[in-house]
C-alpha cells in the first residue's frame, strides 16, 4: 500500500496512471531503498485535488495516496533501485524530452514575429535586436538538444540534463517577457472579461512555474556547480 502525498503533480486529473517514488525498504534512508512504481490513480485511496494558477488553468494538482495499491508487476527497475529510474527520468524531462517542446517553443516565437510586424515593433532597434537574440537563443537551444541524444548514459541521469533545464526554462520566461513588451499596454489587458487571457500572457504568467518544476534554477546551478565543473558543494544549513 501507498500513502503519502505530492505537491505539483502534472495533469494529474487528466491521468489514468501516475509514477510514484516511494520507500519500500523500512530503515532506509535518503535515496536509498526506494522503489519506482506505476501506480493506477482510478482507484479508492488516491484523492486528486486541481491548483488554480495564475493562469486560471489547473496544469498541477495535490495528490493523496491513503493506501493505494498497485500490482508487484508494476515496479519498474528492481526493487529498491527507484532512485536509479527516478534520475533517467529527471533527465529526460531536463533534456532530450525538450525536442517536442522546441516545435511549440518555434511556432510561439513566428507568432511574435508577426505581431511585431504587425505592430511596427520590428523596425525599432532595440525590439530587433531583442528578437534576434531570442531567435539566435532558440537555435543554440535546439542544437544543444539534439546534442545531448548522445550523452545519456543508460538508466544514470547526467548532470549535463541540467544546463539544458536551466537553459531552455531561462529562454522561454524571457520570451515571456518580451512577448508582452512588444505587445505594448495591450499586454496589461485580458482579452476578454473577466479573466480570459490571450497566448502571450498566458505565456509569460506559465513560463514562471518553468524555473520551478522538474527542479528550480537554483537546484540545477548546483548540479552544474558541483557535478559538471568540481565546485565545492554548498555548504549544508547556509543562510541566505
Amino acid at each position: 500500500m501507498v500513502t503519502g502525498q505530492k505537491v505539483w503533480t502534472s495533469l494529474a486529473h487528466q491521468s489514468d496512471w501516475c509514477f510514484v517514488v516511494c520507500r519500500t525498504e523500512p530503515g532506509s534512508v535518503r535515496h536509498k531503498g526506494l522503489s519506482y512504481l506505476l501506480v493506477p490513480m482510478d482507484q479508492p485511496g488516491v484523492d486528486i485535488r486541481p491548483i488554480t494558477q495564475l493562469t486560471r488553468t489547473s496544469e498541477f494538482n495535490e495528490v493523496f495516496f491513503d493506501g493505494a495499491r498497485t500490482a508487484a508487476d508494476n515496479v519498474v527497475g528492481e526493487l529498491g533501485d527507484g532512485w536509479r529510474v527516478a534520475l533517467a527520468t529527471l533527465a529526460f524531462e531536463r533534456g532530450v524530452g525538450l525536442l517536442g517542446h522546441q516545435l511549440s517553443f518555434r511556432r510561439e516565437l513566428d507568432h511574435l514575429l508577426a505581431v511585431a510586424r504587425d505592430t511596427g515593433r520590428a523596425t525599432d532597434p532595440v525590439f530587433r535586436q531583442r528578437l534576434a537574440r531570442s531567435y539566435a537563443e532558440l537555435e543554440i537551444l535546439r542544437y544543444n538538444t539534439l546534442r545531448s541524444l548522445s550523452g545519456i548514459d543508460g538508466p544514470v541521469a547526467p548532470p549535463e540534463a541540467s544546463i539544458s533545464k536551466l537553459y531552455w526554462a531561462s529562454w522561454h520566461r524571457r520570451f515571456g517577457e518580451l512577448a508582452l513588451d512588444v505587445l505594448g499596454p495591450a499586454g496589461l489587458v485580458a482579452e476578454g472579461f473577466p479573466y480570459e487571457l490571450g497566448e502571450f500572457q498566458r505565456t509569460f504568467l506559465f513560463s514562471r512555474s518553468e524555473t520551478i518544476y522538474g527542479g528550480s534554477n537554483e537546484i540545477q546551478k548546483n548540479i552544474i556547480g558541483e557535478r559538471v565543473l568540481g565546485l565545492p558543494p554548498e555548504p549544508k544549513g547556509a543562510t541566505r
